[in-house]
């Protein structure tokens, strides 16, 4: 329970911070929530902001066009701000290349609701 705690929190600094993804730490503090407290997980399924997307992708494997398309958007650019200022070598540059692709073909997959 205290992970998914951490885990909603880093997902709400996520929403202020553009490199700390949201979703993710959304998705995990509901996995966690459903394991550990049913409270947590209906309070976090019924959120005014984040329960109706959290719920599409667990029950329905869905997300809305539009939010879709924020998501790649935010993505890309950020994976390319980060290939093109940070110093790193070719291989940490290919990697995020690759997490960007992985995650691209995702998103694309999941039925619009």
């Amino acid at each position: 329970m205290i992970f998914g705690i951490v885990s909603f929190g880093l997902g709400v600094l996520g929403i202020f911070l553009p490199l700390l993804p949201t979703t993710p730490f959304m998705l995990l503090s509901a996995f966690l929530f459903i394991r550990s407290s049913g409270r947590l997980y209906r309070w976090l399924i019924n959120h005014r902001l984040f329960g109706k997307y959290i719920h599409d992708y667990i029950e329905r494997r869905s997300m809305p066009r539009r939010v879709k398309w924020y998501t790649l958007g935010l993505l890309w650019a950020s994976i390319l701000t980060s290939v093109a200022t940070l110093d790193v070598g070719n291989v940490i540059r290919l990697i995020l290349l690759l997490i960007a692709v992985g995650v691209t073909a995702h998103v694309v997959k999941l039925r619009n609701s």
